[in-house]
């Protein structure tokens, strides 16, 4: 499979949703955007990163891992978007330390933190750009800004999750202790965290 090299245009949030952001994410030879639902905190230390001027007074997390990487000459080469499963986009970290590779498994929005930190690239396969093109609708209107479709885009993404939410939470309710507590044992499997989440206050209302 092919990789795509993908930049980072920027971060959007939802003008309806607060403290709902996108990580906005460009197609280098191309004009494809792969926009990532993120929570606040990973969008305040991409934010950060980008902005060079900004310095925390004392380190935040992901700048915690790049001062521990350095410390023990781990460095991260590049981060791999691998993987798309109901709309949860998977990662990789590449990383090198005395000419011997690793492959670690991250959460996108904590890759793409890292990936700033490190100057490393991004790159995500080709098939994976174009699921994911298909499953955002990424439609914006030509006489819009830029800015203004992100934000657009960022509101539709967030109302897809509210509404696969709702239908996901209506359908445990059918469900018997037994079967629930198989599909929580499944999201954790799956590091479906949010679902795992929804179904344990299922099983908690039981």
């Amino acid at each position: 499979m092919s990789l795509v090299r993908l930049n980072i245009k920027g971060i959007s949030y939802s003008q309806t949703q607060n403290g709902a952001y996108a990580l906005i994410l460009n197609e280098v030879d191309g004009d494809r955007k792969l926009p990532i639902v993120i929570g606040a905190f990973e969008a305040q230390s991409i934010a950060i990163a980008l902005e060079k001027e900004i310095r925390p007074p004392r380190p935040l997390t992901h700048d915690l891992f790049k001062n521990f990487a350095d410390r023990f000459d781990i460095v991260v080469k590049q981060v791999i978007i691998h993987k798309l499963v109901d709309g949860v986009f998977y990662s990789s970290l590449i990383c090198e330390r005395d000419q011997i590779e690793e492959i670690i498994d991250a959460r996108t929005s904590d890759a793409i933190a890292l990936a700033l930190r490190f100057q490393a690239p991004i790159f995500t396969y080709k098939n994976i750009l174009d699921k994911a093109g298909i499953y955002l609708k990424v439609n914006p209107k030509k006489d819009e800004d830029e800015d203004e479709q992100d934000s657009i885009l960022v509101d539709d993404l967030i109302a897809e999750e509210i509404e696969a939410a709702a239908i996901e939470k209506e359908g445990y309710k059918d469900k018997s202790i037994e079967e629930l507590h198989s599909l929580l044992e499944e999201a954790v499997n799956n590091e479906d965290y949010e679902k795992a989440a929804k179904i344990r206050d299922e099983i908690s209302k039981r």
